[in-house]
């Protein structure tokens, strides 16, 4: 709700900062309904245009700028009341403008508003300020302009105009060559699981790579899946197996770690899995991980003749094979008794460079978190804050239970978010991807916005432990979509 005399600087400010559609304006609709936007005989059919406007837009979740003078407190009562039963956050935008500034942008419109009706208005905005502050807004800002020279605003103050405390409404050792976390921020993986490569699947590949190399990304995970999975396109579109894929990115020139998220222990035996990523961890110079999930499409596993367990079936190989995966990374060749793997050797070579992380992905609060804490380096868990939390406690529960400190176990997340350029490149994308879902649903569950949106989240996710945030873009076609990200890296 923006509230201000005429030439205080409302339509300004809201077209810098929303899309032409999300703001309403009463000025626009008396040019619509009448003969321009000064046509106060339309005022009427113009106000009960915009009251449709808004209603329409607050039942479809949906971002309303009200530009009025917003100077009627029965009017505002309205809009906070449509605000509260459409469970949207309601701001009110307080523009403290001079009135000699609001004066001489009167003085150069094409057709002014009257002296004494402009004096009027001046009066009401300078005293709304506590009233406003009172009605019960989950937050009042204060726009504050400049007084021309040698005059102070009604604020008492001279200030650029500015949204004071406001915001829109709307690890384990490093790996070689690897980038260091910035404290106070997570590192951030590109997480690849669509692959638009057309004719040539190689380019595609290694051009992803590097501009995610040059983009300040701290590594690139793959998805494992035998068919594209409905979450993120259609099953005829390809999906390379990600070892064979990784081994061709390790040969290039770049510092990211390298690894999947999450292959399942199903499609692989526990040893050769092992020998799968300790290669990849020789070719990329020490920068391999690996994600481990107890797989859940039994579909892919139908198709390929993979034979698809019970789910404690699953979970029995998921320890095994992070057994076996690290009895076999170990020095020696002496024979291994453990707890479920027996191997009459461990002739294995080439030894991994390192230890490559495991990281075992999986929301089972029984026993899949359980065998993260007792077995795993790192835990892969949802982002969204309020489940984050809930799996943490769980997981630290764990920890306790087989007597690890928790912060052994490092944290990690994969995000789908919705990045855009600017807040109308952000839209069009929600459009696009956002399939049947309602936008302003969809547009929440993927935190739509900007880079600046996301760096804020993600010192967010900082703070609650997460060390590694694995990214992955809907819309990613090509380098220029990864190097759309980058202002998210840096800052």
């Amino acid at each position: 709700m923006l509230i201000g005399a005429s030439g205080s600087g409302k339509s300004t400010w809201a077209g810098t900062r929303y899309r032409g559609p999300e703001i309403v304006s009463s000025d626009a609709l008396r040019a619509v309904v009448g003969s321009g936007e000064d046509d106060l005989d339309a005022s009427a059919d113009a106000f009960a245009v915009l009251d449709q406007i808004i209603a329409a837009r607050l039942g479809r979740g949906l971002t309303v700028v009200v530009d009025t003078l917003g100077l009627d407190a029965q009017r505002r009562a309205a809009y906070l009341a449509a605000g509260r039963a459409a469970r949207m956050p309601c701001v009110a935008v307080l523009f403290e403008t001079p009135p000699q500034v609001c004066r001489e942008r009167n003085a150069l419109r094409d057709r002014s508003v009257p002296a004494g009706v402009l004096r009027q208005q001046l009066a009401k905005a300078d005293a709304v300020g506590p009233i406003v502050e009172s009605e019960g807004w989950d937050r009042v800002l204060r726009m504050r302009t400049p007084s021309p020279a040698g005059q102070t605003s009604s604020a008492g103050a001279s200030h650029p105009m500015s949204e004071p405390g406001s915001q829109q409404v709307a690890a384990p050792i490093a790996e070689p060559g690897a980038r260091h976390p910035r404290e106070g921020y997570p590192e951030v993986i590109l997480h690849v699981g669509r692959f638009p490569w057309g004719e040539d699947p190689v380019r595609w590949l290694t051009s992803i790579a590097r501009a995610a190399d040059d983009a300040g990304f701290a590594g690139l995970a793959l998805m494992d899946h035998l068919i594209q999975i409905p979450q993120v396109d259609r099953a005829w579109e390809p999906i390379p197996e990600p070892w064979v894929a990784l081994g061709l990115l390790a040969g290039l020139d770049t510092r990211l770690r390298l690894g999947t998220l999450v292959s399942p222990v199903t499609f692989r035996q526990p040893g050769i899995m092992a020998k799968a990523v300790a290669t990849l961890d020789v070719l990329s110079g020490g920068r391999a991980f690996v994600g481990l999930g107890a797989g859940w499409w039994e579909r892919e596993h139908l198709g390929f003749g993979v034979p698809f367990p019970s789910a404690g079936q699953r979970l029995d190989q998921l320890e095994l094979t992070i057994e076996t995966m690290r009895a076999l990374w170990a020095t020696g060749t002496k024979a291994h008794q453990g707890p479920r793997a027996r191997l009459p050797e461990t002739t294995a070579y080439p030894r991994p460079v390192g230890q490559p992380e495991i990281i075992v992905g999986g929301n089972g609060e029984r026993r899949t978190l359980r065998i993260a804490a007792e077995l795993a380096d790192a835990c892969n868990l949802p982002s969204e804050l309020e489940v984050l939390d809930h799996k943490l406690a769980v997981l630290h529960r764990h920890c306790q239970a087989v007597g690890r400190d928790p912060g052994s176990v490092a944290i990690t997340v994969l995000d789908l978010p919705v990045i855009g350029h600017d807040r109308d490149d952000t839209w069009r994308r929600v459009e696009r991807l956002r399939g049947r879902s309602p936008a302003a649903t969809f547009a929440k569950r993927h935190h739509a916005g900007e880079a600046a949106h996301h760096r804020d989240r993600y010192r967010v996710l900082a703070q609650r432990g997460v060390r590694t945030v694995f990214l992955a873009l809907g819309d990613l076609e090509s380098a220029e979509d990864v190097a759309r990200v980058a202002p998210l890296l840096k800052p």
